[in-house]
């Protein structure tokens, strides 16, 4: 069983971060882009019942179907503090991963890995935690800025920190349509976090992992509190 530490209060949870934080790796491929098994993680909250729900699908990287799913659902257990937010997530997207019987080569968040005020969005934390090469494809840049790429699928622009710092990139997935934010987590170089990205969008703007996973974690979350 894979574990993370769920800090008492928000300077151990910065504590912990920045402890972490040095073991990211920027480098590495994951499984070359449209191979392999591929998980994608997403939640799902409760607020008055302070529940939440997580899903972990797996993914054929060559074909897209389907190869295994879980979902877990917990209480939270961390308040919301923006830039901690890993912290209330990670318990239950951890108990979904666990309870795959299968092993992915790369994890697909449906957030943040060094886009993150931080540098260490739950990309980042999932990645290093369990040892799991890791990105990050957000819908919305948060807080960074970034020139509009082109409009062809596959185009990009820098995604930006205030200090000028490059964190990720904005990806075209389909033409003409809004980008995704990439950022690396760990193990994945940034050019084949994108790779995956785009292997993972044939037909949306968002990575079936994500689309999947979505799904399944509101599910779980509606059939627990009905």
């Amino acid at each position: 069983m894979t574990s993370a530490k769920t800090p008492a209060d928000e300077a151990e949870a910065k504590a912990i971060q920045d402890e972490l934080r040095g073991r990211v790796v920027l480098t590495g491929t994951g499984p070359p882009p449209g191979t392999g098994l591929i998980a994608g993680v997403d939640v799902a909250y409760d607020d008055e019942r302070d529940l939440v729900a997580a899903a972990a699908v797996v993914l054929d990287g060559a074909t897209l179907e389907v190869v295994e799913e879980s979902t877990s659902v917990g209480r939270v257990s961390f308040p919301y503090v923006p830039g901690l937010l890993a912290f209330r997530e990670l318990p239950t997207v951890l108990a979904a991963l666990d309870a795959l019987t299968v092993t992915p080569g790369l994890v697909v968040c449906d957030g943040y890995g060094l886009a993150h005020p931080r540098r260490f969005g739950l990309a980042c934390h999932l990645g290093v935690v369990t040892g799991l090469p890791a990105i990050g494809v957000a819908k919305n840049p948060f807080t960074f800025t970034y020139g509009e790429p082109g409009a062809q699928r596959g185009e990009w622009s820098p995604l930006r920190a205030a200090e000028g710092d490059v964190v990720g990139r904005a990806l075209r997935t389909q033409d003409g349509i809004k980008p995704v934010y990439v950022s690396v987590g760990h193990r994945v170089s940034l050019d084949n976090a994108c790779a995956h990205a785009l292997a993972l969008s044939p037909r949306f703007r968002i990575p079936e992992t994500t689309r999947h996973a979505d799904s399944l974690c509101r599910r779980a979350l509606r059939e627990a509190t009905a």
